[in-house]
């Protein structure tokens, strides 16, 4: 039935425990119809969907994953806010819908006991009941709902079963007055808590959690009404209930278990005798030291080749595009700003965003079969060993792995990481992680001036010094993590807590829709920077565009050969040799033309602008030069030295003379050849360690809600690659001179 156009929409809160299904529940309810977005001031992810059923319109708030409403974070926060009406980017939730484990119902009904203490109208969807049934476990639902007084619905959300009766609760429940759950805490504590209520801390369940918190993080956070009378207040209360025997804080774990007991006493059983589940069979393999490392390797080597290989075809066709559309360019505008900006600005710009989005869609198509499926908390446990050494833990492995890739979809899944500071040091870090974009870098530098020498016959220096440039990358994250987790993000390797959910067979709608909404979240946040910092580059390599400043030799040649070009295609099909001759010294002089107005134009000015600083790393202003119009993207810059080394547009893609054409560039003031092996290693170092990828950056912007943290990288990453590629030019160099 169509919803009501006049009625405000029902807001409601989704919440429920990781690994419950909520995500999928999430995208069950609201199909395509969602947004996604961080809270204000926080990086956690919002999502709201909208929906609509029995004639009423609904916006549904996935709250993110907990398994308890006690705040230890802002991220944690949130979810209490929301649930509290204090959160101003989203209405205050009329319905909660709690969503839980039917095989593992004791431990989810804690935090379905801090939901109902908030007094607001309820339902729980029992998700899962399949595999509790495997399991050997039967439940009573009718006598579940009646002794919780809230709505109890089983459902399966992979399938698609039991939601039109989740839907018929949720639009009940809004009209169902609800009162609080009795508190389960002793006499003495509900005492302290009405001290506090009086003396102006509201709502009550706020009261409870200043008297649990003893990490001290609500005495610091911001809140209505709670002020350094109250926790004072909240220390003398401590101490009248540490007299009293009433310890702080195990005393919720207790109540709330013992409460959860009694709820559940008698509603279900479980088979004394059932076989070992499918379950644990496999996780005796996926999860075994040895065995279940190798089965982890070949996943992960699986993934990584698929995101190099299968992506490849799709990149060519958008290359392809991107090509054509040049061309048609080329063919309706004659030479000047508009062409040169339509090409070089807006096609070059946009490609240059979606040559990522094959990478992007194959990444998150594992992802999402790896999370659906339960296996990626199995990787996580597994990596988490290794990790823990360096500040992190086993969720940062795979947002780091994929980074080799592209550090944009490594950064857009480091999401599945719940620790806030244990994200934010991987966002940081997965920069360093040798991405494909660094690959022409590599192979240009490697195959022109690395010699071609084997060792034990079967060893290469080339293919040893491509691995080398991605050691460094490794090495390097490893550093930095240590030496965030000591200082400005400090903090030891964070606990690694994780419920080994049950496998199952992944959705396929629900796997492509997770990559649907990956890859246009991708282009809905990185295109719009991305294109406009293309432009950017773009306007500062072509202007000031000023003819005096060309060899008017080389203008004169370009007007004789256009001129002649334009007589013999007039001509006869028998001289297309000599206009192919003519075409290629026409390209030649236009590439020349092309690099001494790059010479002139604010770009190159800045290259020689800063020519004495990279001078200590073996760079003329040339290379400098071509270092700052890589700042979009690293690939531009091949295509840069090709123009600034005087090739035209057509022949700077090929590598074999662009190679050609670096070991014959000499230094203008002493005429000595600027490239030679310690020169092409330190560019490589220095492109290895930088970061100068635009719509990585706004990919990070968007993910830490903060300019901030992209800043500090940038600076921190170029600081790093300066100093690694000095130190690799001037040690280079001793060896030379050897």
């Amino acid at each position: 039935m169509p919803a009501s156009n006049t009625a405000p929409p029902i807001t409601v809160a989704l919440i429920g425990n990781p690994n419950t299904g909520k995500s999928t529940l999430f995208s069950a309810l609201c199909g395509v119809r969602q947004r996604v977005g961080n809270f204000p001031g926080v990086t956690v992810e919002k999502k709201v969907g909208q929906t609509s059923f029995h004639d009423r319109a609904f916006s549904i708030v996935d709250l993110p994953g907990s398994y308890s409403l006690a705040p230890r974070s802002p991220d944690e926060m949130v979810a209490v806010d929301v649930l509290l009406g204090r959160q101003d980017a989203v209405d205050a939730p009329d319905v909660v819908l709690c969503i839980v484990d039917a095989s593992n119902l004791e431990r989810n009904l804690y935090l379905v006991s801090q939901v109902l203490e908030l007094g607001r109208p309820t339902v729980l969807a029992l998700n899962m009941v399949d595999v509790a049934k495997e399991k050997g476990i039967t439940l009573d639902l009718e006598a579940l709902a009646d002794r919780l007084e809230i709505p109890v619905v089983a459902v399966q959300a992979n399938k698609r079963i039991g939601l039109t009766e989740l839907k018929a609760a949720l639009a009940a429940a809004v009209n169902r007055k609800s009162s609080p759950l009795p508190s389960p805490f002793p006499e003495a504590f509900q005492r302290e808590v009405e001290l506090l209520v009086e003396s102006g801390v509201r709502p009550r369940y706020l009261a409870e959690r200043l008297l649990l918190d003893t990490s001290g993080y609500l005495a610091a956070a911001e809140i209505p009404g709670v002020g350094r009378d109250t926790h004072s207040a909240v220390t003398e209360a401590r101490e009248r209930l540490s007299n009293a025997g009433v310890p702080i804080p195990a005393v919720e774990a207790m109540c709330r278990y013992q409460w959860v007991g009694e709820v559940t006493r008698g509603i279900f059983q479980r088979e004394p005798a059932r076989e070992r589940g499918l379950t644990d069979r496999i996780d005796r393999v996926l999860t075994h030291r040895w065995l279940g490392s190798l089965f982890f390797a070949f996943v992960m080597v699986v993934m990584f080749q698929s995101v190099f290989y299968v992506a490849e075809p799709a990149s060519a066709l958008i290359d392809g595009m991107n090509e054509y559309a040049s061309n048609l360019v080329m063919q309706w505008l004659a030479p000047g700003a508009l062409r040169s900006l339509l090409i070089s600005g807006v096609i070059e710009g946009v490609g240059g965003v979606l040559v990522f989005l094959p990478q992007i869609f194959v990444l998150f198509f594992f992802i999402a079969i790896l999370e659906d499926c339960g296996y990626m908390a199995r990787a996580a446990y597994l990596m988490d060993r290794l990790m823990s050494r360096v500040g992190l833990s086993g969720k940062s492995f795979i947002p780091l792995l994929s980074s080799f890739a592209c550090a944009i979809p490594g950064i857009m899944a480091a999401r599945v990481i719940e620790n806030p500071k244990d994200r934010l040091v991987t966002i940081l870090i997965a920069p360093l992680m040798s991405c494909s974009a660094r690959l022409p870098v590599y192979t240009l530098l490697i195959g022109a001036f690395i010699p071609d020498r084997r060792y034990l016959g079967v060893i290469g220096l080339k293919g040893l010094t491509m691995f080398a440039m991605y050691a460094i990358g490794i090495v390097a994250a490893t550093v930095v993590a240590l030496v965030l987790r000591r200082t400005i993000v400090k903090g030891a390797a964070p606990p690694f807590v994780m419920e080994l959910p049950s496998y199952k067979l992944p959705g396929l709608d629900i796997v492509v829709h997770r990559v649907l909404e990956r890859g246009w979240s991708f282009v809905r946040r990185a295109g719009t920077l991305i294109f406009a910092v293309t432009i950017v580059v773009w306007a500062a390599g072509y202007y000031p565009r000023n003819p005096a400043n060309i060899d008017p030799s080389l203008l004169a040649a370009q007007t004789r050969l256009e001129a002649e070009l334009d007589k013999l295609n007039e001509a006869a099909p028998e001289v297309d040799e000599q206009r192919r001759e003519r075409m290629v010294e026409l390209a030649d002089v236009q590439g020349r033309i092309a690099g001494q107005y790059l010479r002139f134009s604010v770009l190159g000015r800045m290259g020689q602008l800063i020519e004495p600083a990279v001078k200590p790393l073996g760079w003329d202003w040339r290379i400098g030069c071509a270092a700052i119009a890589s700042l979009p993207a690293r690939e531009v810059v091949i295509a840069t030295l090709g123009v600034i080394y005087n090739l035209g547009e057509e022949e700077s893609e090929s590598s074999e003379t662009l190679a050609q054409t670096l070991k014959k560039a000499k230094w203008e003031e002493s005429g000595q050849l600027v490239f030679n092996t310690p020169v092409a290693l330190s560019i490589m170092v220095f492109f290895a360690l930088c970061a100068q990828c635009a719509s990585t950056l706004a990919v990070m912007r968007r993910e830490t809600n903060s300019w901030k943290w992209p800043a500090f990288t940038f600076v921190y990453m170029t600081v790093l690659a300066y100093l690694g590629a000095m130190v690799t030019y001037q040690v280079g160099m001793l060896f030379v001179a050897s």
